[in-house]
């Protein structure tokens, strides 16, 4: 049961995305925020269970992205409906967010036919400076310093897999990030 623990959890974030949309729609703020907090919290135990007990896999990776992708739009969805006035107040920085997430997934889809996945460090970094803005945002109110902290996390990663999607001919998941990449081909042989 414990090997498929992470997947278990990215599909129950998967499932909670309809699920989410329609609390919105009803404007059940209180429920969607204690599932979307639960789905933020799934998705740092997914992948810190899958390393610590060594289950990465390329379905697991797949899943997780599908799961992190649909957890960040239905949590937008939920932003527009229960807190328009800070997208109202921040128009700029979030379609910059929105445009550099959406042209990297692309752009991943063109290239290698799947979404990225490379799950880098800088793109943990910002799942959880997002998670973390997110969950805020929806318990305690609006946070300046973490809003403008998850929008330069994030764009800084979605910069560094634009690089990566060009450096890397083949999809492989669980790249470290372009510093790694970089090394890597300098010297000619496999990092991990």
């Amino acid at each position: 049961m414990l090997r498929l623990l992470p997947n278990i959890l990215s599909i129950a974030r998967i499932l909670a995305a309809p699920l989410l949309v329609v609390l919105a729609l009803q404007d059940h703020e209180t429920a969607f925020t204690w599932i979307l907090v639960l789905g933020l919290l799934s998705d740092m135990a997914d992948g810190l269970v899958a390393r610590y007990f060594h289950l990465e896999s390329a379905l697991g990776a797949l899943l997780d992205s599908i799961g992190d992708m649909l957890l960040l739009f239905t949590a937008a969805f939920g932003i527009w409906v229960f807190h328009f006035d800070v997208i109202e107040a921040h128009t700029l920085p979030v379609i910059l967010a929105i445009s550099f997430g959406v042209a990297e997934n692309i752009f991943a889809l063109l290239r290698y036919r799947r979404l990225s996945s490379f799950h880098t460090l800088l793109s943990k970094a910002a799942g959880y400076s997002l998670g973390i803005f997110i969950g805020v945002l929806f318990i305690f109110g609006f946070q300046p310093w973490l809003f403008y902290l998850a929008i330069i996390v994030s764009v800084s990663s979605n910069i560094e897999e634009f690089f990566l999607l060009a450096l890397l001919p083949e999809w492989r998941s669980d790249v470290r990030g372009l510093w790694w990449v970089l090394r890597e081909r300098q010297s000619g042989e496999d990092l991990p």
